[in-house]
């Protein structure tokens, strides 16, 4: 099992620190959310939580989620960042792959890429991207990123995106695991077809063990399964020796930890506090 601290919805100053301690208690990653902004009106449904509201997320301060990984991975050296996940579907596709093998030069190839599709309609009007057909975007967007990554020139003829053959300099060394995020049917589908592994934002083990079954399918069903593949978790079950057995029992190989309810509107912690627990979780369970 491999343990992440999560990082993100907290003041700005905390990061860089928290980076720090998180790297020393002996934790493998850190995980980042990402955000772009809160609308004023909006008719989607936030579908994590139990009513749909998101007025929880109101006020609660986001870092670029990529600008934040840079910036703690230049005052770190041996552990990984995760965005969790990049709403990459609203985005530009060579754009972020330029951010992205920015990221890997700079950190040593410590980045996973954590994607998925924005579950709110005014992300996309926002970033004056078309809200239809944005699954077909994502999967497009992914081939994109993965052939920007080989150094030599290339070029994308699809049914969203058509971009002349370009190269960009330099290219990372290593592929950039791409982790994708979501429980609907389409987005098992495209982690367990095109994904180096999947992410979940929130499920009890019942449904949990009912996603992670049906990954495997689909893995079987598009000859994907001899790949090396990675199941990332939100912590909630981690919190005992025998929680952690179970999540590894049923395929789990990543859990993402975190010691506050965003979701209840649970007050962000003093900086001082969130270390002491970061370091009480790796006492209790990571360094035995």
């Amino acid at each position: 099992m491999r343990f992440s601290y999560q990082i993100g919805m907290c003041e700005s100053s905390h990061y860089l620190p928290l980076a720090q301690a998180a790297e020393a208690a002996g934790y493998d990653g850190l995980t980042i959310p990402d955000s772009i902004c809160y609308p004023q009106e909006a008719s989607s449904k936030y579908p994590y939580n139990k009513d749909g509201s998101r007025e929880f997320l109101e006020s609660v301060p986001f870092l670029e989620s990529l600008i934040a990984t840079a910036a703690m991975a230049a005052v770190t050296s041996k552990i990984r960042f995760a965005t969790f996940v990049y709403k990459l579907a609203v985005r530009q596709a060579a754009v972020v792959a330029k951010q992205v093998q920015s990221i890997q030069e700079l950190s040593g190839n410590r980045f996973d890429f954590g994607v998925g599709i924005s579950p709110w309609e005014e992300d996309f009007a926002v970033c004056d991207v078309p809200w239809e057909k944005r699954g077909l975007r994502l999967d497009e967007q992914i081939a994109i990123i993965r052939g920007l990554e080989t150094g030599e020139f290339f070029g994308y003829e699809g049914k969203i995106h058509n971009m002349p053959a370009i190269k960009m300099c330099p290219a990372p060394s290593a592929p950039t695991p791409i982790l994708v995020g979501g429980h609907a049917e389409p987005a098992l589908r495209r982690a367990a077809v095109v994904g180096d592994g999947w992410m979940c934002a929130g499920a009890d083990m019942q449904q949990l063990e009912g996603y992670i079954r049906r990954l495997h399918e689909l893995r079987d069903e598009h000859g994907t399964s001899d790949r090396p593949f990675r199941i990332f978790t939100t912590g909630q079950d981690a919190f005992t020796a025998e929680g952690i057995a179970r999540l590894e029992s049923i395929g789990v190989t990543d859990v993402v930890i975190g010691f506050r309810n965003v979701y209840e509107m649970e007050p962000d912690k003093p900086l001082d506090e969130k270390i002491a627990m970061l370091n009480w979780y790796a006492g209790e369970f990571i360094n035995r």
